[in-house]
């Protein structure tokens, strides 16, 4: 598929009923391996992208133009859609955003996220004010618009990640004005309970989008399709376990001498053989 499909295929899948499941790729070679589950889609993961650098997942500590080195890396090694974990748009000004939107599309992505959290750079509240916010994504909808393909915007709040007095109707008044800015998809991470998720999907005038593979208790997507969320990410939880793996299997060869963690290993062959079958398509 060529850019225009992609972006047409990744937007159905927003208007369409039911659910996707979208993963998260950190680089070319978890990108293949996912592709090969069946997924209709892909995402990129900034705190994944972050940690192959060996950096903390905070913006700035990955500069813009590596991050889109990275999303160009996923985009290349797959035939899917791919969104791009664009975290606050790599700059405060709507400018920066609408510009960091244009450059995402230059490097393949069909979709991206943008959130309201302004963190230390705004040495202010952790969130974006209200209107401010809300020209944020005006500006990614204009940039969008003007690449000329169907891109899939998605709108981020973190109202339930930072000390707010109610997370809940914030977050909604947000996301509502979001979407009357162009917002396509809504994402409001840290909701955690089937309940409040479900009451999220009657008061939004988009489409929900939710984060799994968080430790503990979790909701699968059979129960998430009954409430009506429509797109699941995982985040970087599947690089946090693959670092998780590197660490168990570190202390294993420090501290006993043995390589049992080698046991679930693909083996080189065979890893050799996908990745060779995967260039040649």
């Amino acid at each position: 598929m060529n850019q225009q499909q992609k972006a047409a295929a990744f937007k159905n899948l927003h208007l369409q009923d039911g659910i996707f499941l979208m993963p998260n790729a950190w680089n070319a070679g978890s990108a293949c391996l996912l592709a090969e589950g069946g997924f209709s889609a892909l995402g990129t993961t900034s705190a994944g992208v972050a940690a192959s650098m060996g950096l903390a997942d905070y913006e700035g500590n990955v500069s813009r133009e590596l991050m889109l080195e990275s999303v160009r890396a996923i985009v290349d090694a797959v035939d899917l859609p791919v969104n791009a974990d664009l975290e606050s748009g790599y700059g405060e000004s709507a400018e920066q955003v609408g510009e960091t939107t244009a450059l995402a599309i230059a490097a393949g992505a069909v979709g991206g996220n943008i959130e309201d959290y302004a963190g230390v750079a705004a040495n202010q509240s952790p969130l974006f004010a209200r209107a401010v916010a809300v020209e944020r994504i005006r500006a990614a909808r204009k940039a969008a618009d003007a690449c000329g393909i169907p891109f899939t915007l998605t709108a981020r709040t973190d109202c339930f990640m930072v000390p707010m007095a109610d997370p809940f109707a914030e977050a909604v008044e947000r996301a509502n004005l979001f979407v009357e800015a162009g917002a396509d998809c809504l994402f409001i991470p840290g909701a955690k309970d089937i309940g409040t998720i479900e009451r999220l999907v009657r008061e939004l005038n988009g489409p929900l989008t939710v984060v799994m593979g968080f430790s503990g208790p979790t909701m699968t997507v059979a129960d998430l399709q009954s409430v009506g969320v429509r797109r699941i990410s995982i985040g970087g939880s599947l690089a946090r376990a693959t670092f998780g793996l590197i660490r168990r299997a570190a202390t294993e060869m420090a501290q006993h001498g043995t390589f049992s963690f080698a046991n679930d290993a693909i083996p080189d062959p065979e890893l050799r053989k996908f990745f060779t079958a995967v260039r040649a398509r």
